[in-house]
């Protein structure tokens, strides 16, 4: 089988963190994932995203405050998300291909998981 399952969305005050996981299925020696965000009536925006080679990029709306990490073992990507804002309420959804050059920019991806809901509110 092959796609990703997000999950670890909840909750949180302003100024929280959450984890969020994406365990993914792949059996190509080449690996992209991304995470992306949508809010009701919005498209969906490019958050973070890792290539085969381990290294991250982010979105402006995420440097210095969500981290990218990936346990290859057990094929999850972990976004770390740390000083929520509101604005960073969305629906989160993590995203896979077999890109090379890998980016979180990208509109079309192989699979798409269904999303882990992401809410800060006071």
């Amino acid at each position: 089988a092959q796609g990703v399952v997000e999950t670890g969305g909840g909750s949180v005050e302003p100024g929280g963190s959450l984890i969020l996981s994406c365990k993914y299925e792949w059996t190509q020696s080449t690996i992209c994932l991304a995470w992306f965000r949508q809010v009701p009536g919005k498209g969906r925006e490019g958050v973070a995203g890792m290539g085969t080679d381990g290294n991250a990029l982010y979105a402006d709306s995420a440097k210095g405050r969500f981290t990218l990490s990936k346990d290859n073992a057990a094929n999850i990507l972990y976004l770390q998300m740390d000083n929520l804002k509101p604005e960073d309420t969305a629906m989160y959804y993590c995203t896979l291909d077999s890109w090379r050059s890998c980016t979180y920019s990208r509109p079309n991806w192989s699979y798409w998981g269904r999303g882990t809901q992401v809410t800060i509110s006071s």
